[in-house]
């Protein structure tokens, strides 16, 4: 008969992450000791890393933080990317108290990128370590795919749920000056619903704008349209790509017969940056 009852059962999968079938697995073995049976899991789940390595890992979450800037003015927000395999995973709570650990890492340790961020420390363990550990607990290959750190006088954040039981799954990062304090946050949203690449037509580069004119103009010219038009019609079709591109061009979402350009002007605030993610892309 076993030692051990349902509440241990439950107790165990929370902590662990783990299947039911995998969790009473656990225990049968360990004879009913609770923390023998975590300790089983996380070893039978270690021995599966290498096996793991080369499976996909679409899924998962963003978080973010705001901090103030040290020794300057202003702010730093923190945007962080972490994969799993399945969304099942992607909303377990053991999966999201790791992502929030390594939030706190990036904040502290100010990584820039993935690769110093599995540097960074958790405690007395790195990143990585903490990060193969929690892999091993449930099952799944498990990634810190990228980070990305944003300054401004002000930072604005808006974190967006594809779906109603997950966790945030597109993370964005708006950049201002001080008068943006009240409109950083919206064009946020803006941001995560329109996915602008570029921040004013002076960051796009010379190359694309030059395919894209030139794409416009063999495209004219396969539809017969007179030469004389050519000109105004390639210019047409680039506004066009400046518009659907570019952030402060686009048609703001909150009232799409103004720009974003024109929302911020009439605010007063001038927007410097912006950082986007959605997971998987």
């Amino acid at each position: 008969m076993a030692n051990y009852t349902a509440a241990d059962i439950k107790a165990l999968r929370e902590k662990s992450g783990a299947g039911m079938l995998d969790v009473k697995k656990a225990l049968d073995e360990a004879d009913g000791n609770v923390d023998k049976a975590m300790e089983i899991i996380r070893v039978k789940g270690l021995k599966g890393v290498a096996k793991r390595e080369g499976r996909s890992a679409s899924e998962g979450l963003v978080v973010a933080a705001v901090v103030d800037a040290p020794d300057a003015d202003g702010q730093i927000g923190v945007l962080v990317e972490i994969n799993a395999e399945t969304d099942f995973v992607a909303k377990n709570a053991v999966f999201i108290e790791l992502a929030d650990k390594v939030l706190g890492a990036a904040v502290a340790s100010g990584a820039a990128d993935a690769e110093a961020l599995n540097a960074a420390f958790i405690g007395e363990k790195s990143v990585a370590e903490v990060v193969d550990e929690t892999a091993a607990t449930l099952g799944e290959k498990i990634v810190v795919r990228r980070v990305s750190r944003l300054a401004g006088e002000h930072i604005g954040v808006y974190l967006h749920r594809t779906a109603k039981d997950l966790p945030p799954q597109v993370g964005v990062l708006v950049a201002s000056d001080a008068a943006g304090s009240q409109i950083a946050g919206e064009v946020a949203m803006h941001v995560a619903a329109y996915s602008p690449s570029y921040l004013s037509r002076e960051d796009v580069p010379e190359q694309l704008i030059a395919d894209e004119r030139r794409i416009a103009e063999e495209t004219a010219r396969n539809e017969g349209k007179p030469e004389v038009a050519l000109t105004k019609i390639v210019e047409g079709r680039l506004t066009g790509f400046f518009k659907d591109q570019v952030l402060l061009e686009q048609a703001y979402a909150r009232d799409p017969k103004k720009s974003v350009g024109q929302v911020v002007k009439e605010a007063g605030a001038t927007l410097t940056g912006f950082t986007r993610y959605r997971v998987g892309a």
